[in-house]
């Protein structure tokens, strides 16, 4: 890892009360004010003002507050540049530029300090609170946060219902105005939920002004604090940050010296810098891992669709009630749908195998999934014991022969404390049979009872899952967890995150046709989803005739979700036997990389559209990826991102004519063309629909022969 830094720091005492900064290339201003000793930000890009004039501080519990009655200290500014290498991402290196200042704050009346820190990039704005080691403020506890972001308008505004427990959500588009007025349909059930407030919604927050100026609010770094929400003032546009409590109703337990996480903003007149800004990324600390060789991108399929249509199950009876340790399996009825077999695991292994896949994910081989849910047990799984009809030493011989691994699944039910009992065993047990990554899920409320899935307990579990799986060199994809801020960067083991509406939705009754468009301005902010895409198969009811859901997509959309919705974990999730109907097509999911050189934003509009182009690491080859709203759209690109002395041919998965999400989703059509950077496409996308490009660079001429040029 390469980091080149560039670093000038003042620090003096002052007795202004008013501070300024800017960003390296001037776009960005920062306002700092103590306002009659309250501690206030605005932020102005290009002279318009993105937050307005807005407080700071904290509500602390039994103590006086931390919102007033402050003095200026000292401050102090310092520079930063560096360039940096992730272990995996969307560029190959990552610049990391930015202005910063300090205001060290005193309270006099209590002889307590707090400190502000403000960096400030070309792209937006990451700030922090931090707590210094003194004698008047150690232990303490957060009865709330109170950072305000004061919109200058009534914007239009993605959003999600705020939440202790849950993101899966289809997004709302509306005026901040109408956020109450929406909630109650915006609220649709989940295994588990705690909405918290009629103005409440989530981060990562995206936003549109009237002007045309996109701004993102979210945070970065979140480690042993709460997860931030906000809520909407409808008269005045001001966001108030919301942290989810515990059992008792606490906000967090800090003891000095502690930082909280970044708050970030980040704004743009091009909806493309949002999406590629790296201000999340920046904000989190270098890797903490010296060894960084065993985490690697990965492609996969799985035993789980056909379980999450209704095709088949988890469980391998259907009795009621099962006692780990007590319950012998043997002894009972299968029930005939249970998946994770030894049979049905080798077909999926051999498909792997054909088609160079690198891991085969199989849920529901552990005992335990008979009463797993809703039940609220403690001792629910124990990750080791896997049912009568999964031979683990087989399976893992066998997918050794072929040169493919298995995918652990350790589903905690929510039962944390469990997971963190067995967890030294259960991934002692993944390494002595094969398997270097896991999907951990947290379906269903938490236990310990009265916990949240994003509060500060259940924050440091995800923590502390994560290390202890880079000690077995294992990487983690985490369902249910809290949504990512860019620890990624910090452990590149964190490998996917889903924590947001995913894929599994379409078969619980579908997802809005406009829900791919907005995960990248919303979710993705915070690092790449296993949104698990790849259906091609849109009617469940050809699974499972007693679920009648829907996936509201065409073919070549899923497609381009590859290329949209960036993770260096990546599933083909329908099933072996349809994939076999649309070879041609699924190609396109055989070629697509997982790791990149560079990428681009060719178009965009929250809502309506994304197309993206990404540079293979490593290679010359381009893919291209367009997810479409409900609306017939023409994308129109260019391909002047090519070498000029280099000749590609492109293939192009798109739309039919006739294609249509609901009514033909299954029409496309796939073109070759002879393309250079002088290329231009327009390309028709269907309602629900879009389109993948791979552009291959071409080194035998003769490869072109007959292909027409674009």
């Amino acid at each position: 890892m390469k980091r080149i830094p560039v670093l000038l720091l003042i620090l003096a005492p002052v007795l202004a009360i008013a501070q300024q900064l800017q960003s390296p290339n001037g776009s960005f201003e920062l306002q700092f004010q103590l306002d009659n000793g309250s501690p206030t930000y605005q932020l102005n890009l290009n002279e318009e003002t993105i937050v307005a004039k807005s407080k700071l501080g904290f509500e602390l519990k039994d103590m006086q507050s931390l919102r007033s009655g402050f003095i200026l200290k000292e401050e102090g500014t310092r520079s930063f540049d560096e360039t940096w290498e992730p272990v995996w991402g969307e560029t190959k290196t990552i610049k990391n530029t930015y202005n910063e200042l300090l205001v060290q704050l005193e309270q006099p009346t209590t002889k307590r300090l707090l400190n502000i820190r403000f960096r400030l990039f070309d792209d937006g704005l990451g700030f922090r609170y931090e707590f210094p080691e003194q004698p008047n403020l150690t232990h303490f506890v957060i009865k709330e946060e109170q950072t305000e972001f004061a919109m200058t308008g009534d914007h239009k505004t993605f959003w999600i219902p705020g939440d202790y427990d849950t993101q899966e959500y289809d997004y709302t588009t509306s005026k901040l105005s109408e956020v109450s007025s929406l909630m109650q349909k915006a609220v649709t059930p989940n295994a588990s939920q705690t909405p918290f407030s009629k103005t409440g919604v989530q981060t990562a927050l995206m936003m549109k002004t009237d002007s045309g100026t996109f701004i993102n609010i979210h945070e970065a770094a979140l480690i042993a604090y709460s997860c931030m929400h906000l809520d909407v003032n409808e008269t005045n546009f001001t966001l108030t940050s919301h942290l989810t409590p515990d059992a008792v109703g606490n906000k967090g337990y800090m003891q000095a010296p502690r930082n909280t996480p970044w708050r970030t903003v980040i704004a743009s007149k091009n909806a493309g810098d949002i999406l590629l800004s790296n201000i999340t990324l920046n904000l989190n600390e270098p890797t903490d891992y010296q060894d960084v060789s065993w985490i690697k991108p990965v492609k996969y399929i799985g035993v789980w669709w056909e379980m999450i249509t209704g095709k088949s199950s988890w469980a391998y009876t259907d009795i009621p009630s099962v006692k780990l340790g007590k319950t012998n399996f043997s002894d009972t009825k299968p029930n005939g749908k249970h998946a994770a077999n030894n049979q049905h695991v080798k077909e999926y292994i051999d498909f792997a195998a054909e088609h160079g896949f690198d891991q085969v994910l199989v849920e529901g081989w552990n005992e335990g999934w008979e009463d797993w849910f809703g039940k609220s047990k403690d001792y629910v799984f124990d990750f080791i014991t896997p049912y009568p009809d999964f031979d683990v030493v087989e399976l893992r011989d066998y997918a050794k022969s072929k040169n493919v691994k298995l995918m652990m699944h350790h589903e905690t039910s929510g039962s944390i404390r469990n997971y963190e009992r067995h967890m030294d065993k259960a991934y002692q047990f993944m390494v002595n049979n094969n398997y270097n990554s896991v999907k951990s899920g947290y379906v269903g409320d938490i236990i310990p009872r009265g916990e949240y899935h994003y509060g500060q307990w259940a924050v440091n579990h995800y923590l502390y899952a994560l290390k202890k799986a880079a000690d077995y060199k294992i990487m983690v994809n985490a369902h249910e967890a809290v949504r990512p801020t860019g620890l990624s960067r910090t452990y590149p083991n964190l490998i996917g995150n889903e924590s947001a509406r995913g894929t599994e939705y379409e078969a619980f009754g579908g997802s809005n046709p406009d829900h791919t468009t907005i995960l990248p301005f919303t979710r993705l902010i915070g690092g790449p989803m296993d949104y698990t895409p790849g259906i091609f198969e849109p009617d469940v009811s050809k699974y499972n005739p007693q679920n009648n859901s829907w996936v509201n997509t065409t073919i070549a959309r899923q497609l381009a979700l590859y290329v949209t919705l960036y993770s260096p974990l990546q599933m083909a999730a329908d099933l072996p036997e349809t994939y076999n109907k649309h070879l041609d097509a699924f190609q396109f999911i055989k070629d697509v990389a997982l790791d990149w050189e560079a990428s681009l934003v060719l178009e965009a509009e929250p809502g309506d559209f994304v197309t993206y182009a990404r540079k293979e690491k490593g290679s010359n080859n381009w893919f291209i990826g367009r997810t479409n709203d409900e609306e017939p759209r023409t994308s129109k690109i260019a391909f002047d991102f090519l070498d000029d002395d280099k000749k590609y041919i492109a293939t192009i998965y798109s739309d039919a004519k006739d294609a249509h999400y609901k009514k033909n989703p299954k029409a496309y059509d796939i073109k070759k063309y002879r393309v250079s950077s002088s290329s231009k496409l327009s390309q028709y996308c269907a309602p629900g629909g879009g389109y993948a490009i791979s552009i291959l660079e071409v080194t035998d001429s003769s490869q072109l022969k007959g292909l027409k040029r674009l």
